[in-house]
């Protein structure tokens, strides 16, 4: 009994950590919040910005593998800008004003160019 009782103590341990590891992380920088949000596995899901509630600068996605899948810039919490969505077959560029799509560009792997991922 006690070795039952033993074994799913420590079973609930680890499940209790690992629930607290992928719990979205925020930290105060100047007048912004930086929210950190993560996937089941650990991996980084979501870096950005919030100012008094809205999203607000640049945003960046990443898959469960640590891949870039996104990156764009908000506003008051609308999307503008250029926005890229990366995928295996194309990149694709999303000119964005006030969340509303003004252009679509695809980029496919046959025409390669170079972006600055910070």
């Amino acid at each position: 009994m006690r070795y039952i009782v033993l074994t799913f103590a420590m079973l609930f341990s680890v499940v209790v950590l690992a629930q607290q590891e992928n719990k979205p992380k925020y930290e105060v920088e100047g007048d912004m919040v930086k929210a950190t949000y993560y996937h089941d596995n650990g991996v980084v899901a979501q870096t950005g910005y919030y100012l008094d509630g809205k999203l607000q600068g640049q945003w960046k996605a990443f898959d469960k593998d640590g891949n870039k899948i996104a990156m764009g810039t908000y506003e008051k919490g609308a999307k503008v800008g250029k926005w890229f969505f990366w995928n295996e077959e194309a990149l694709n560029e999303v000119n964005y004003d006030d969340s509303r799509i003004v252009s679509v560009t695809q980029w496919n792997n046959a025409n390669p160019i170079v972006i600055n991922q910070e």
